[in-house]
């Protein structure tokens, strides 16, 4: 292996290793039998409309998949390219470096359906602008309904900052339709062709690239407490925040980077209830998605193994 192979692993682990430690700094008044008491007193019905968030986000996901196929005019069933989706979100959340995990699990699907490197490299990158795009839109709209969420932050951040993030985040998504509108022209660069998207497509990113994040905030602000909790838009600009900085990290699950990010940017709640919604979305978004791709991997595994045997003996 060279050394770049080493570089974006070690940046993972130096990023889980300077937040756990600020996190033990920031809880180490904190018992388990708080954290566990906290997760008891959540009630059922919060518990199904945190699973249900989870699901909305999952499939929301397989959007992504669905929209660049339809950008690159290919077919697939729906059901390979939610399974393909799963696997792909699941493991790389999990494993962290999502671009890199997720681009494996993707080549090694969808060349199965007969699809060239080039057209899997630009659904990888149509995905990951589809997810940007709705990192923006939220944040445009978060930071301009409820500028003062950076001041959770830092407080000395003027209301000013707000404003030009938001705006900028805006004019960036409109300029994005814009040129779609105006429908400009392919670029080609090798064997690549990069087209810009209809504006149906577009118009179904800007869609599915917010559902996803909404749902996923909304597992954890579901298992929030009413007291002192700060309503959906807050949580969901924090969420935003501590997702962004979980990806940028390179950690994996976003270990130590999202709890420390929730823990500042709610400081008047009970830091005991932080982490036991925090423990929730884990479990949910992360660690039962991700067992459950393991077995899709298996299984995939197992009958392409068997496709290979069968031509194989035919060929015999």
């Amino acid at each position: 292996m060279k050394l770049k192979d080493y570089v974006w692993p070690v940046i993972g682990l130096a990023a889980v290793g300077i937040s756990v430690w600020l996190l033990y700094k920031e809880l180490r008044s904190i018992s388990l039998d708080d954290v566990i008491d906290s997760i008891y007193a959540i009630p059922p019905h919060r518990w199904l409309l945190a699973a249900l968030s989870s699901l909305i986000a999952y499939a929301a996901l397989a959007g992504y998949d669905r929209i660049a196929l339809l950008h690159l005019r290919r077919k697939i069933s729906w059901l390979f390219i939610a399974l393909c989706s799963f696997t792909t979100y699941a493991l790389s959340h999990n494993i962290g470096a999502s671009v890199l995990s997720g681009a494996v699990v993707r080549y090694r699907a969808y060349s199965s359906q007969g699809m060239s490197g080039p057209e899997i490299a630009l659904l990888i990158a149509f995905c990951s602008f589809t997810f940007m795009l709705g990192i923006l839109t939220l944040s445009a709209f978060v930071l301009l309904i409820e500028p003062e969420i950076l001041q959770r932050f830092s407080a000395e951040l003027p209301l000013s900052v707000s404003y030009v993030l938001g705006f900028g985040s805006l004019a960036i998504v409109l300029l994005y339709v814009f040129g779609s509108w105006l429908h400009f022209k392919p670029l080609r660069i090798r064997q690549f062709t990069l087209e810009y998207p209809r504006l149906s497509v577009v118009a179904q990113q800007l869609v599915v690239g917010p559902l996803e994040l909404i749902g996923a905030a909304a597992i954890i602000y579901f298992t929030l407490p009413a007291e002192g909790n700060p309503g959906f838009l807050i949580v969901l600009g924090i969420f935003l925040i501590s997702f962004s900085a979980a990806l940028i990290s390179h950690a994996p699950g976003g270990l130590g980077v999202l709890e420390l990010v929730f823990l500042t940017g709610l400081p008047d709640m009970n830091h005991a209830d932080v982490l036991a919604a925090l423990i929730i979305f884990r479990l949910f978004y992360l660690l039962i998605p991700f067992a459950l791709s393991l077995l899709v991997v298996l299984y995939f595994e197992r009958s392409q193994l068997l496709i290979r045997w069968y031509k194989k003996d035919g060929e015999t």
